[in-house]
């Protein structure tokens, strides 16, 4: 399997770390100690050599960062983490409720008379630091580089990652990495730049038409570029990964140790283009160019699939969508009591594996039922493994990486007969969600324009939930992929080619848990008739799985959102059903019936 359902949390193995790092605050001269859940790559997901704050607290979030003083060890997460926090650390750390608590603010609460906070230079942005030492000014708080002080006492911590990296093919990629490195080199040439650094593997994996395998779920391989205005590019990795693409790097890509990095950045000079929100701070002090803060130029070409790529993505999630309903239909084949949360994942991967063009999938698969679907990050495990229950909801967040696309899709399903309760929060839910795919738009809007349609229909009710309704998405790459949101906080620009989730939820603690989730392409919208002639952005579907009719409150609905589920379900039925073995398509036909 390619999942895992091993216990990787121990609170109680927090409690002797946290004792031994403030050991090592008194003998390195510091009152505190930052320790967040990132890497030298900025990127999001991290390596087992990189999982320090897991290691030294018990959290297994995919976000979060502890601040650990003297005498109190603060873990600051988000909405989507408050429950899982409490259930995995010990009482030593508290809790902090981030972003609405500044680390700023807190510092200076538990630090009133000043101090010396250290850092790892290479794990912290240069924006992030600037922020912090904003937020403490006047404070005598002082923020100071340091060495790692969870490295110095985790005495097993794992090699890094060293796997191979292999070709994406043009059939797959739509555009060379020759003509990547061109169009992006006469970008820096127009600005008048030498140069870019880039430190996300996302990035390096786009512009060079490779992927690897250094952190799990994700194909990406560790290193660092530089893009030189000439459309070469020097690219630090590891060569016993680069074996098999020596030829498909080609002459104008030129390969070195990654420990030659930083002295090669000090070697730059002219107008050096960065991204100040990802460069590490050991990166900028190493550089003696002009640091030019424009941003990673991959990340919004990368952003923006070409027509090969979303056709990528539109087969996979069709071969994807195949999966899901085999495996919805043997869900609904199965009564309460004889499914377990880890049963369930297990199968859904066999019938994902059975479609053939598996690479992997593309996140831990979140099954959850009953009271655990109200954590929307929720990782069963062998200790946490629930039984399926009459009554519950099972919640079941996945997806899969395939050679031509990255899919991501939940569904929700009634076990039994659902509450009114359950029934009324699913179809407000699902109305928000209706609305983001419906949405016309004018061009220039960002996520955050859009982000309170999909919550609309739970305000009404004085409901919401804790996290966006959407993220970026890439093709055979990261399933979180900046910098486009569907969130309150979201500035950027939604373009055509964009991919994202579009995944509303509602959760009710020690109860249930509802969220759906299609993914949608950013496209023109058709014009309409009579209308004047503003430009308008809609959305094209990717995802095509029923949705759960059984806890579709009808009357809640108006005769638009009505027909819009009628027609999504017949296009379903239509694309996947030839696809299916005779008892899924029996069951497809059912599942899709008009409401």
């Amino acid at each position: 399997m390619l999942q895992s359902y091993e216990v990787t949390s121990d609170p109680a193995a927090g409690v002797d770390r946290l004792t031994r790092l403030r050991g090592a605050l008194i003998a390195e001269g510091l009152d505190g100690f930052l320790v967040p859940r990132a890497d030298a790559h900025q990127g999001e997901y991290v390596a087992a050599r990189d999982e320090r704050l897991g290691w030294l607290t018990g959290f297994t979030g995919s976000a979060g960062f502890c601040a650990a003083l003297a005498d109190v060890a603060g873990v600051f997460v988000d909405g989507r983490y408050r429950v899982q926090v409490r259930e995995q650390v010990a009482d030593v750390y508290t809790p902090v409720n981030w972003p609405e608590v500044q680390l700023g603010d807190w510092l200076q609460e538990h630090l009133p008379n000043g101090g010396i906070v250290g850092f790892d230079p290479w794990l912290y942005s240069v924006a992030q630091i600037e922020q912090l030492r904003s937020q403490l000014d006047d404070s005598g708080i002082e923020v100071r580089e340091s060495r790692n002080l969870v490295d110095a006492i985790w005495e097993d911590q794992p090699e890094g990652p060293c796997e191979p990296v292999f070709a994406h093919p043009l059939e797959f990629a739509g555009e060379s990495h020759a003509d990547k490195r061109a169009r992006l080199a006469e970008g820096l040439r127009t600005a008048g730049q030498a140069a870019a650094l880039i430190t996300l593997p996302d990035s390096i994996m786009w512009l060079l038409n490779i992927r690897g395998a250094d952190i799990p779920r994700n194909p990406v391989a560790h290193g660092f570029a530089v893009l030189h205005a000439d459309a070469s590019v020097d690219l630090y990795m590891d060569a016993a990964k680069l074996g098999a693409v020596g030829d498909h790097l080609g002459d104008e890509v030129r390969v070195h140790t990654q420990g030659a990095f930083l002295g090669d950045v000090a070697n730059l000079t002219g107008k050096i283009a960065a991204d100040k929100g990802t460069l590490p701070v050991r990166v900028a002090e190493a550089c003696t160019g002009e640091l030019i803060w424009a941003g990673d130029p991959c990340v919004m070409p990368k952003a923006c699939k070409n027509p090969v790529e979303i056709q990528g993505m539109v087969d996979a999630h069709l071969r994807d969508a195949v999966a899901m309903c085999e495996f919805l239909a043997w869900v609904d084949d199965h009564p309460a009591g004889s499914m377990t949360e880890i049963s369930v994942a297990t199968k859904l991967e066999g019938f994902r594996r059975s479609v053939g063009q598996l690479h992997d999938i593309s996140f831990e698969t979140i099954s959850a039922t009953g009271p655990h679907g109200a954590l929307p990050h929720y990782r069963v495990s062998t200790d946490s493994n629930l039984t399926v229950e009459d009554g519950h909801l099972l919640l079941v967040d996945s997806g899969g990486q395939y050679p031509d696309g990255t899919t991501d899709i939940t569904r929700t399903m009634a076990v039994g007969t659902p509450t009114d309760e359950q029934r009324d929060c699913f179809t407000r839910v699902l109305q928000g969600m209706i609305n983001i795919h419906r949405a016309r738009f004018p061009r220039g809007l960002s996520g955050r324009d859009l982000d309170a349609l999909a919550r609309f229909p739970l305000w009404c009710a004085g409901k919401d939930y804790d996290h966006g309704t959407g993220h970026g998405v890439g093709a055979f790459l990261s399933v979180h992929e900046g910098p486009q949101r569907i969130s309150r906080i979201s500035e950027v620009k939604l373009q055509e080619g964009m991919i994202l989730s579009n995944e509303p939820g509602y959760y009710r603690e020690g109860a249930f848990g509802i969220r759906i989730e299609n993914l949608i392409v950013v496209e023109q919208a058709e014009a309409l008739e009579g209308a004047d002639d503003r430009d308008m952005l809609g959305f094209m579907n990717l995802t095509w799985v029923p949705i759960d009719r059984r806890l579709i409150d009808t009357s809640l609905l108006s005769q638009a959102e009505v027909n819009w589920i009628n027609t999504y379900h017949a296009t379903v039925r239509d694309k996947i059903s030839p696809q299916l073995g005779e008892k899924a398509a029996i069951w497809l036909t059912s599942a899709t019936a008009p409401l």
